[in-house]
């Protein structure tokens, strides 16, 4: 064949389109105007909601398999282990009757001391139940997935807790599900009263959830904070209700600039909890919405 015949073009594999350069100064542009548009406009919880209400029937579905092989182990359980778990349940049960007839009777006292002195009468939370689906996959974030949202009165702040303690707190809520920030998260900051000495502490988490732990920040040296103390929320904030259980103390140990390393472990748990409870205060509004954190 003549050499002048030959076709010396490069083949598609090896063609050149757009620039390297350009692609990148206009997908930054374009993510620069998102972000604007977002920030002014508030797209971003639109569309969330949208598609989190679209892809709920796909997420029921895929843990269809889930829930039956839950119904399947639950049912090949031994005997005897179900047997002792009902009389564990019983007697807890029965606790629980103890516990409830001893805090009617404390709030029957609380509300005639409060009459009797001229106080406001205090607001009691309302309580729904609701079950975790699942845990969200960002390891910097620690937090769940319940099957409770905005369709069934769930606000963004709401107290979450489990029957041991304080789980953490609502800060998305989507049509038919909501995100829980978990209590051992760094920046999600719950005030605490330490129900021996009456010292009110800020608590933050650790972060982890192999090994959750909550830490009590700028606490002086000298304090009088004990290995055993329980922490409840105090209820200052205005988010928690007061009285909640939240953590034992685990640890004091001073340090050398004038401060104490106190660190507590949270009552919830916080990585094998089911079924939880939100707490919804009666004058907060049930609807949707979402806080960023």
């Amino acid at each position: 064949m003549p050499p002048g015949t030959l076709d010396r073009t490069p083949p598609p594999f090896f063609r050149q389109g757009t620039p390297a350069l350009t692609k990148l100064l206009v997908l930054s542009c374009l993510a620069v105007l998102l972000m604007v548009l977002d920030a002014r406009l508030r797209l971003t919880p639109l569309l969330r909601h949208g598609v989190a209400t679209a892809l709920y029937p796909l997420q029921w579905l895929a843990l269809q398999p889930v829930h039956g092989l839950q119904w399947l182990a639950g049912h090949l359980v031994d005997v005897h282990t179900a047997r002792r778990e009902a009389e564990e349940a019983r007697q807890a049960l029965a606790q629980q009757a103890d516990r409830a007839g001893l805090v009617e009777h404390l709030a029957q006292e609380n509300r005639e001391l409060r009459a009797l002195l001229g106080l406001r009468e205090r607001l009691w939370p309302q309580a729904q139940g609701a079950e975790i689906l699942h845990a969200l996959p960002d390891p910097y974030r620690p937090a769940v997935v319940i099957d409770r949202g905005a369709r069934h009165g769930v606000a963004p702040g709401a107290t979450v807790m489990d029957g041991w303690g304080v789980l953490g707190q609502v800060t998305r809520v989507l049509p038919w599900t909501s995100e829980v920030t978990l209590l051992v998260h760094p920046r999600l900051a719950v005030p605490v009263l330490n129900t021996r000495t009456g010292e009110r502490h800020l608590l933050f988490g650790n972060g982890s959830l192999e090994e959750p732990r909550l830490l009590l920040r700028f606490v002086p040296a000298g304090t009088a904070t004990r290995l055993g103390d329980t922490l409840v929320t105090s209820g200052i904030d205005g988010v928690y209700p007061p009285g909640l259980p939240v953590a034992q103390v685990v640890r004091v140990e001073p340090q050398g600039d004038g401060l104490a390393l106190v660190e507590a472990a949270p009552l919830a748990h916080v990585r094998d909890a089911l079924h939880v409870l939100v707490l919804q205060r009666p004058q907060a509004a049930a609807g949707g919405g979402e806080t960023a954190r």
